[in-house]
């Protein structure tokens, strides 16, 4: 699997977070695109077509349940790793009903988040080609 071609999609209105994050996938060969919020996010994924998305769930605007169910609207097939800040979080039960990947706690490791993101690669019937 050619990393440089996978693009990830990093929503969160954490700016700290996202610069973070982008620089650790884009330093591990990734493509990052960053966003803070799920309107954004819904217009990347309908222009840009990234690979993969990771989610923050607690946004302004729109948060990443009711972003997560208008991208299932349009797109069934995009894996979404839900963020969270919180392990009990009730947003995760929710925003697992519209089909999400796997979920990423900002407290862990972005070590986490890497294996995490390689193993849906490494599964999704989409990307197991590239």
């Amino acid at each position: 699997m050619e990393k440089d071609k996978i693009r990830v999609l990093i929503c969160d209105d954490d700016v700290d977070f996202r610069q973070l994050m982008c620089f650790w996938l884009e330093s591990k060969g990734y493509s990052a695109i960053s966003v803070s919020n799920g309107e954004e996010a819904i217009k990347v994924i309908q222009n840009e077509n990234p690979d993969i998305v990771f989610m923050d769930l607690h946004m302004p605007i729109l948060d990443g349940v009711d972003t997560i169910k208008k991208i299932r609207s349009f797109d069934k097939d995009i894996p979404i790793i839900m963020i969270s800040a919180y392990v009990d979080d009730p947003k995760i039960t929710l925003a697992s009903k519209y089909g999400v990947s796997g979920i990423f706690y900002k407290g862990a490791d972005f070590k986490e988040g890497l294996s995490l993101l390689e193993t849906i690669l490494r599964t999704h019937k989409k990307l197991k080609n590239h």
